[in-house]
């Protein structure tokens, strides 16, 4: 009898997880979706008010509506061949993070989106590219 309640306690906390890290997906499906088709005005609706962008470590902060024209550049000289989120994640203050795989005209990226929750839903706090 130990050993069912164990196995189902195991159980339903591998089904929470599971059930945690699908709903971390879907708020990245926007995001996703915008930037499969380097759509930078897309991108930019999910914005939080101030933004840091990264590429290769040079990191700079910039509003929303300039970080839709620097993202808009960016897309125009990488265009994306291919692109996935490969790992999701969270902590308890609502932040979530997605990694991903970004494949452009030059090469391949490794990429981090950072989101908060706000009071309108996760809004994109920070976008890293790092070529591979």
């Amino acid at each position: 009898m130990k050993r069912l309640t164990s196995f189902a306690s195991v159980l339903v906390l591998g089904l929470l997880l599971a059930v945690g890290v699908m709903a971390q997906a879907d708020s990245f499906g926007p995001v996703r979706s915008a930037i499969r088709n380097s759509n930078a005005r897309e991108l930019a609706q999910l914005f939080a008010p101030s933004v840091e962008l990264s590429f290769d470590g040079d990191k700079q902060n910039y509003s929303a509506t300039q970080a839709e024209f620097v993202m808009k550049d960016f897309f125009s000289k990488q265009a994306p061949a291919s692109f996935e989120f490969i790992h999701y994640g969270g902590s308890n203050e609502g932040t979530t993070y997605a990694v991903g795989r970004y494949t452009g005209k030059d090469g391949t990226y490794r990429m981090f989106v950072k989101m908060k929750t706000a009071d309108s839903g996760p809004k994109i706090a920070t976008i890293e590219f790092n070529k591979e």
